[in-house]
């Protein structure tokens, strides 16, 4: 990503509305595989370190963090969270079986090789591990936050199902969320597109009360989307497992 859009996402990910609702969804995830405590954890793709606190409020501690760009590690590290690598996610710097858990949140629409990023994950993932993985949807929603962001792709539920299965991992769970919101981003962005407002990040687009109230409805929006799977949504999570067998 851009400097700017870095030093935004630092600057807001503690309150704002996306960042707190996505940690609510992944947060749930975790307690459902009643992942135990001492459990080792890897979150990839780290950026200015979301996951890593809401890994930190829920009381565990045996977490790793790698991320491809040094000033997003630099913010990781300046917000207090050590364990913080440089590395790529096609190219991970662990022995074979050596995570409980993988989190890799809105990381590999990033990587052009997104398939080989899925096989590492594969890779360091202990037999019976799981991965919580979050990406974007539908490409007709491209905006300027993929742009700033570097995005390589948006994905399809299908999509992304077929390269998760190539790379041996199974599927547990899987849904579209943010779906309460889709129409308003979708016509955000479509007018963005067509006046060209030029902003370092979507992030800035925001004030106390929006804030406010964008949160209690991604909040409710998270809570629901797991049992609803609606058949759209900004975004897509997905958990799957290294089964044993493998």
């Amino acid at each position: 990503m851009k400097k700017g859009t870095y030093d935004i996402e630092a600057r807001v990910e503690a309150q704002h509305w996306w960042f707190c609702g996505r940690r609510q969804l992944f947060a749930s995830e975790l307690h459902a595989l009643k992942a135990p405590i001492d459990a080792k954890f890897l979150d990839i793709g780290t950026g200015t370190g979301s996951n890593l606190r809401m890994l930190r409020h829920e009381g565990y501690r045996n977490v790793i963090g790698v991320d491809v760009d040094p000033l997003a590690i630099r913010y990781c590290l300046t917000k207090g969270f050590s364990s913080i690598l440089l590395a790529e996610a096609t190219k991970l710097p662990f022995a074979e079986g050596q995570f409980d858990a993988v989190l890799a949140t809105d990381t590999v629409e990033h990587i052009e090789d997104d398939e080989s990023a899925l096989r590492e994950i594969y890779r360091v993932l202990a037999p019976g591990g799981h991965v919580i993985i979050s990406v974007p949807a539908f490409p007709s929603l491209w905006g300027l936050q993929d742009d700033v962001a570097h995005h390589k792709r948006r994905y399809r539920l299908t999509d992304l199902t077929q390269k998760m299965r190539s790379s041996g991992l199974q599927i547990r769970r899987s849904y579209y969320f943010n779906f309460l919101l889709f129409v308003p981003i979708w016509l955000v962005r479509q007018f963005n597109r067509i006046v060209g407002i030029k902003l370092a990040s979507e992030n800035q687009i925001n004030s106390s009360v929006l804030n406010h109230l964008l949160f209690r409805i991604f909040s409710l929006d998270v809570q629901v989307a797991p049992v609803l799977r609606p058949p759209f949504g900004v975004s897509i999570m997905m958990l799957a497992q290294k089964t044993v067998a493998d």
